[in-house]
């Protein structure tokens, strides 16, 4: 939001009159882009503000923080191409700035930058390559990679000293350009769902892959914001229940050389380079600005829906990689302020297995990353952000450090620390394995929880202790400095890996389509194929398959903690055995939407609907403190409490034990915290038994204090959930529970 006297001009304002000059060129008389008029302007904000100026002009303040620099010039794009350059001769704390009138919103741009090149110092100046602004709030058009995108002779005959060779091509044909934006929208009629933590259940999913197939979905839109905003797509999400969508990249990224080579894209967008603009290629409306709004519309239909918006971001690296890298943006603004250099300077610092790492104990990266962030929840209306790496985040000058600068920021910023902050807490460096180690107000992607949970359903754990960990919200890992089980962000797959459907399909990874030589993909699956590598029409082996499926959304859906589905996985999507489809950018990734009419496949949906629509039912599968362990001293009665087969309180000898069955007591009789009028919250007590095991095996349901009698909620080995539910049993009975099964009862 902006103040009164911040207010942008109204984009229809008359542009200045610039002149037209002419130049006779080969004999013939053409036009020339003029050349406007700089006034001094000001150095903040960052980027190109569209605005009114001295005496009511209007125009544009562009800013560019380029420490070091010798000189910045800006160049702007006719509609044609033509590009006139003017020099910012102001320069106040590092930035360069200037007031141009008349250029007015859908303006394309770029900048040069003058200084040395020294790559032995990480000096890498090189006027001769366009850059795009790090602050440009919009992008028009395609990255593309030949040779006169990258500041050195990418194919100098010496290949180890080529980044040492300055290429003087000019690059501005090749790269997209920075879009001048209208900030036109105060976000007044906007209502934020604000779901608490314990209440969310987040759905990952892919703004193009989700929508591409939909057939709901217009077909001019699909692909797209605006599909995403369509009601048929937003009907899916609020059938399913979710509270929440974690959207793949959304910033503007590139693809990477070795993509382009093989006639492949980075589909997933793990390759930013423009940390304040939509990515152009999932707007339907335009890519001169209108990209903006419609992400703005689309935002508001989600919330509209009660549903927030989780962006994915990528701040640890950039797409400009290591030193073989394109010159696109920061490393030729100040390759030395914005990127970790190693002791040789030559060479970048890689804690992201992508070439570079951006340095966050500086402080203008911090706060470009920083005004990034507040942009996109102030100006956007995001929800919250999933942060890719962020161990890479947290280092200061070498190792992860819990107090480093950036986690310190965040803390005590009066925006950020107001929204949904998740870590990936790792990195590929040296200790950034940080599972368990961010301080309170963040969340986490528990991996812990995705490797016990496939290695529990493929029968694969010595004993039960790590089950029962994760099953209750992983305490071991998040019970300290006042982080409470919504600090787990439960997962079984994610996009990186198999899909569900692969996980119990596959054992080994597919990624031939790739073109590396099925070498990509982690080889740490933890899967187990049934029997038959692959899809098979053998129908025992596929009503298996179909039920671990089950088992796995049950068990997701009923742990304590904040589930994350992966979108497609309710539908039993396949990504044939590819546990890596980031260059995948076709039916492989995309969801298959006639299996929602599969026979095969409905009863998978409709499970999902049901157990979230049970979570949100049920206080006691959403809890907001860990247990306590501890007897009700009226009862004997635990807040959770442990069950082996025999219908016994499980001791610490059989949670070492080996074991295929567990049974666990869920409490709804003292659940901590108060409801919104000061009440106790109480609810039903439930019973989950999980059982791994090939076979039936019989298990004793618990009598008093426990229960009197419990009525079948759920029994995953039923295709149909109709034929099972409102069965009840006398305490003390011996049940048979199926093979490889869930069942979940509730205290009567």
């Amino acid at each position: 939001m902006t103040s009164a006297a911040e207010q942008p001009a109204r984009a229809e304002e008359p542009a200045a009159d610039w002149g037209r000059p002419a130049a006779v060129v080969n004999g013939a008389r053409r036009a020339v882009p003029p050349v406007p008029p700089v006034w001094p302007g000001a150095p903040t904000p960052l980027g190109a503000r569209f605005r009114v100026g001295p005496d009511g002009v209007a125009g544009t303040n562009f800013a560019l923080w380029a420490a070091g620099a010798e000189g910045v010039r800006l160049c702007l794009f006719d509609e044609r191409g033509r590009e006139t350059r003017v020099e910012l001769s102001e320069l106040t704390h590092e930035i360069w700035h200037g007031f141009v009138p008349g250029v007015m919103p859908g303006q394309r741009y770029g900048y040069r930058v003058e200084g040395r090149w020294d790559p032995w110092t990480g000096a890498r100046w090189n006027p001769a390559k366009l850059l795009l602004d790090p602050y440009a709030r919009a992008v028009d058009g395609e990255f593309r990679l030949p040779p006169e995108v990258y500041g050195h002779v990418r194919d100098w005959p010496e290949q180890h000293v080529a980044d040492t060779v300055r290429d003087e091509r000019d690059s501005a044909p090749y790269v997209p350009k920075g879009v001048v934006v209208h900030d036109d929208d105060d976000w007044s009629d906007d209502r934020r769902p604000k779901t608490p933590w314990a209440d969310s259940v987040i759905y990952e999913l892919h703004v193009k892959g989700f929508t591409r197939l939909h057939p709901g979905i217009p077909e001019e839109l699909r692909g797209t914001y605006a599909g995403l905003a369509h009601p048929a797509a937003i009907e899916h999400l609020v059938k399913l229940g979710v509270t929440a969508v974690e959207l793949l990249p959304v910033h503007q990224f590139a693809h990477e050389d070795h993509l382009l080579r093989r006639g492949l894209t980075n589909y997933w967008g793990y390759n930013s380079i423009g940390y304040f603009a939509p990515h152009a290629g999932y707007a339907a409306s335009g890519t001169t600005g209108q990209q903006v709004g419609e992400f703005k519309r689309m935002v508001r239909a989600l919330h509209a829906a009660g549903i927030e918006v989780v962006l994915d971001v990528v701040y640890n690296h950039t797409a400009e990689a290591g030193e073989l890298g394109p010159t696109l943006s920061l490393k030729g603004i100040d390759n030395r302020g914005y990127y970790r250099l190693q002791h040789d300077a030559r060479r970048y610092a890689d804690y992201t297995g992508c070439g570079n790492t951006l340095h966050v104990v500086q402080p203008q990266v911090l706060r470009l990353i920083t005004d990034s962030l507040r942009y996109w929840v102030t100006e956007m209306g995001v929800d919250g952000f999933r942060f890719d790496l962020a161990a890479a985040l947290a280092r200061s000058m070498h190792d992860v450090d819990m107090l480093s600068p950036f986690l310190a920021v965040i803390a005590q910023d009066p925006v950020l620390r107001r929204v949904k902050l998740i870590a990936e807490p790792w990195d590929v460096g040296s200790g950034g394995y940080q599972v368990g180690a961010f301080p309170p107000l963040w969340t986490e992607w528990n991996d812990r929880y995705r490797n016990t949970v496939r290695d529990f359903w493929r029968h694969a754990l010595p004993d039960v202790r790590e089950m029962g960990y994760r099953l209750s919200g992983s305490s071991d890992l998040y019970a300290w400095g006042g982080r409470r089980p919504y600090a787990s962000v439960n997962f079984v797959t994610a996009h990186d890996g198999f899909t569900l459907r692969d996980l119990v399909s596959y054992e080994r990874k597919h990624n031939e389509a790739n073109g590396e030589n099925n070498r990509d993909g982690t080889d740490d699956n933890r899967s187990w194929n049934g029997g038959v590598e692959g899809e098979t029409r053998d129908e025992e082996v596929r009503a298996l398959r179909r039920r671990q499926l089950r088992n796995l959304m049950t068990t997701l859906l009923l742990s304590t903690g904040v589930p994350m589905l992966v979108a497609g996985d309710e539908l039993g999507r396949t990504q044939r055995g590819n546990n890596n489809a980031y260059c995948q950018d076709n039916e492989i990734s995309w969801l298959d939407w006639s299996l929602l009419d599969d026979p095969d496949w409905r009863p998978l949906f409709d499970l999902t609907c049901r157990l979230i629509a049970l979570r949100h039912r049920h206080p006691v599968l959403r809890r907001r403190a860990f247990f306590s362990g501890r007897a009700h001293p009226a009862d004997g009665l635990r807040d959770l409490a442990w069950f082996t087969a025999r219908g016994e309180e499980m001791t610490e000898g059989d949670w070492y034990a080996p074991a295929a069955t567990l049974g666990m007591y869920l409490s709804g009789r003292d659940i901590p915290g108060r409801d919104g009028h000061g009440s106790p919250v109480t609810d039903d007590s439930f019973l989950a038994l999980l059982h791994a095991g090939d076979h039936p095996t019989g298990f004793i349901l618990p009598s008093a204090p426990w229960a009197e009698h419990y009525a079948v909620v759920v029994d995953t080995s039923h295709e149909e959930q109709t034929q099972a539910p409102g069965t009840v049993y006398a305490a003390g009975t011996e049940i048979t529970v199926p093979g490889r099964a869930v069942l979940l009862l509730r205290a009567v």
